[in-house]
This record gives structure tokens, C-alpha cells and sequence, in this order.
């Protein structure tokens, strides 16, 4: 089965490129909105396929979706 963990691809929630894994533990969780992504990102390795790595994947990307207008960080 191949690795997945570097690829990312674009989901529900406009802007993010995450794991497949990650969008489909959120998914799973019932994650739709950047708003509940961000209340429960300090939780984010308690949710089943989520551990440490793609945790940090997933606030990297809260974090550069969230920044100013025109200041996209790649």
C-alpha cells in the first residue's frame, strides 16, 4: 500500500490541503468548517487516524489559511 502522507489534497474545507487520512478522520468526526477545525486543533492526535505528524500538518495548514489577507504562507 503506497504512503500517502506527503500528498495532499483539497476538501471540504476551502483552502487546506491535507492528507487523505487527515480528511477523512475530520470527515469522521463531523469537521466541515474551518471554525470547528480550529476549536479543536489543540485535541487534533485524540481523533482516531490522527497521530502527532499529520496533527502538526493539519495546524501548519489552519495556520496559512489563516494569515492576513494576501500574506498566504507557503
Amino acid at each position: 500500500m503506497p504512503n500517502h502522507f506527503n500528498e495532499r489534497w483539497g476538501g471540504p474545507i476551502e483552502g487546506l490541503r491535507l492528507p487523505l487520512t487527515a480528511w477523512n478522520s475530520l470527515k469522521d468526526e463531523g469537521i466541515t468548517t474551518i471554525d470547528q477545525l480550529k476549536a479543536i486543533a489543540h485535541q487534533l492526535e485524540q481523533l482516531p487516524g490522527i497521530g502527532v505528524k499529520i496533527a502538526r500538518v493539519v495546524r501548519d495548514e489552519i495556520t496559512r489559511v489563516s494569515a492576513p489577507e494576501g500574506r498566504l504562507l507557503d
